[in-house]
C-alpha cells in the first residue's frame, strides 16, 4: 500500500541497534522483550534453539485486530458489516503490514539465521509482518493494552484512513467478481506466471472475461499481481459501460 513513507519518531537511522528502534516507536520495554520480539526462528535453530518470536507474534496479532476493529467500528458509524470486514482485512494483511515495517526499517533490526540473511529475508514481507506483530505483543505484555492501542494508532491509522478512500480499489478482484455478475459477463479467470529466483521472484497476471483478455498486473506477489490485473479489467469495463457500450 506504501502509505507510510517514515517511521512516527521521524525516520530511522537504522544500525541494527535495538534500543533505537524503541526510540522511533516511542515506547519502552525491556530489552529482553526486544531481542524476544525480534528472533526469528531461523536465527534460534542456528543458535541453540532460542525462544523466537512467534508467541509474541501470536498475542499481537489480536491486539492489533482488536485496536483496528474497534477503530472502524467507532470511526465508521455507516458502514455495513461487510465492508467493516473488507476494510479490516485490507489493514491487517501481510502487505500492508510489511509496508508499515519497511517504513519503520525494521528488516534492519531482525535477528535472522544465516539462511534467511542471505536470500533477503530482511525485505521478505512475511518475516517483516510477523515481526511487527512481535514487536506489538511485546509492547501489550510490557507496557499494557493503553500504550499498545496508542502503537497501533500511529503505524495504522494512515492505513485504516487509506483502505477507506479505496472503495472499489480495497479488494479489485472482488469489485471485479460484483461488476461482472451485475453484467452477466461470467466469472473471471486468471493466469498467473512466474519469474526470477526464490528468493526475489516476480509474478505477471493476466485475467479474462468471457474469453477476452481485460487486464494485465504485475507484482512481487500472486495477489498483488492479480490485483493489479482486476484493477485493469474493472476499468476496462466501467469505462465501456460509461460510454453507453454494452460490455461483451
Amino acid at each position: 500500500m506504501g502509505v507510510i513513507s517514515q517511521s512516527p519518531g521521524g525516520g530511522v537511522n537504522a544500525n541494527g541497534d535495538p534500543a533505537e528502534l524503541l526510540r522511533v516507536l516511542g515506547v519502552s520495554i525491556v530489552p529482553d522483550s526486544m531481542e524476544r520480539a525480534l528472533t526469528h526462528r531461523s536465527y534460534a535453530y542456528e543458535n541453540g534453539n532460542l525462544p523466537t518470536n512467534e508467541r509474541l507474534e501470536f498475542l499481537g496479532d489480536s491486539v492489533l485486530g482488536l485496536v483496528v476493529t474497534d477503530t472502524l467500528y467507532r470511526g465508521y458509524p455507516n458502514l455495513p458489516e461487510g465492508q467493516l470486514a473488507k476494510l479490516r482485512a485490507a489493514v491487517v494483511q501481510m502487505g500492508a503490514l510489511a509496508e508499515v515495517a519497511r517504513g519503520l526499517n525494521l528488516g534492519a533490526f531482525i535477528r535472522l539465521g544465516k539462511g534467511e540473511e542471505v536470500t533477503g529475508g530482511r525485505d521478505k514481507g512475511s518475516i517483516l509482518a510477523d515481526t511487527l506483530e512481535a514487536v506489538i505483543g511485546a509492547v501489550y505484555i510490557d507496557c499494557g493494552l493503553d500504550e499498545a492501542t496508542r502503537l497501533v494508532h500511529r503505524l495504522f491509522d494512515p492505513v485504516i484512513e487509506h483502505a477507506a478512500r479505496l472503495g472499489a480499489g480495497l479488494d479489485w478482484k472482488t469489485s471485479l467478481q460484483e461488476l461482472t455478475a451485475v453484467w452477466m459477463l461470467g466469472v473471471p479467470e486468471y493466469q498467473v506466471e512466474e519469474s526470477g529466483p526464490d528468493h526475489q521472484k516476480s509474478f505477471s497476471a493476466v485475467v479474462r472475461v468471457g474469453g477476452r483478455v481485460l487486464g494485465s498486473g504485475e507484482g512481487r506477489t500472486k495477489k498483488a499481481a492479480e490485483q493489479q490485473a482486476a484493477e485493469a479489467a474493472w476499468n476496462t469495463i466501467s469505462a465501456e459501460t460509461a460510454s453507453g457500450e454494452q460490455p461483451s
